[in-house]
């Protein structure tokens, strides 16, 4: 078998023919089909190749804040601390501050000091809340003993008369004005 060198020198093996096939439509639907098996699936190490460029991306881009908190919720609910020292002063003062500024007492408080005569169910209830306040006092060390304090008066100054006049003035005269 010989072969023919090529020239290139164009029109050497002559004028370029187009032959038309004739193709019917079984053969081009099958060209299809092939052409489909072909690309089915994904390309091959693209388990390797697609991690790298993943993590190359999310690093470019700036973290979205509104994905949420990642911390970890905890999901058994732990037991209360016992009450500590402070926790325990502070509830009494709390408990102070709520009989002081309990309206009923207020007004029963006040009858009795009109002169009414109260039932010995309310008068029980008036006791126990004033022997309430004075242990709550007492414990918070609000409670003014007369026999501790014993206070050695000097020549008193004039500021300090201004003093004691205002530390000894009773405001009841004036709801009664």
């Amino acid at each position: 078998m010989t072969r023919k060198k090529k020239s290139r020198k164009p029109g050497s093996e002559g004028p370029a023919v187009l032959t038309p096939k004739s193709t019917s439509q079984h053969d081009q639907d099958g060209r299809l089909r092939k052409k489909a098996r072909k690309r089915k699936g994904l390309k091959s190490g693209s388990r390797h190749s697609d991690a790298a460029v993943v993590n190359g991306r999310s690093q470019g881009r700036a973290k979205d804040p509104r994905h949420g908190s990642k911390k970890p919720v905890p999901l058994i609910v732990e037991a209360k601390k016992p009450m500590t020292k402070k926790d325990r002063r502070l509830s009494a003062e709390q408990e102070l501050a709520m009989l002081e500024n309990d309206a009923q007492l207020m007004v029963l408080l006040d009858r009795i000091e009109a002169g009414e005569k109260l039932g010995a169910g309310l008068q029980k209830q008036v006791d126990q809340k004033l022997d309430r306040i004075e242990q709550l006092m007492s414990q918070l060390g609000l409670l003014e003993d007369d026999e501790a304090e014993v206070v050695v008066e000097t020549a008193p100054s004039q500021e300090d008369d201004l003093l004691d006049k205002f530390e000894n003035m009773d405001f009841d005269d004036f709801d009664k004005e």
